[in-house]
């Protein structure tokens, strides 16, 4: 896969950071960022959104108890 550049400023702290984590994981700083990026875009969102659908399963019904079954189909964008 092609690499293309990407320029971007952060705080020297957070460039210190940066520099410091990806040499104790023993890799390049844009190896490091990368991985992060791909990790954030990957399993921390899908984690989180499989998480989110299993707690509607299980509390859809107290939801539709307690604000009714007109405001739950209200909130999925019906009328």
């Amino acid at each position: 896969m092609a690499k293309t550049q990407l320029n971007v400023r952060v705080d020297e702290s957070t460039a210190e950071t940066a520099r410091r984590r990806a040499q104790q994981r023993g890799v390049s700083v844009n190896r490091y960022i990368e991985e992060l990026v791909q990790q954030d875009a990957g399993e921390v969102g899908r984690t989180f959104v499989d998480a989110a659908a299993d707690f509607m399963k299980q509390y859809a019904s107290v939801f539709a108890d307690e604000f009714g079954a007109s405001d739950a189909v209200r909130s999925k964008g019906g009328r």
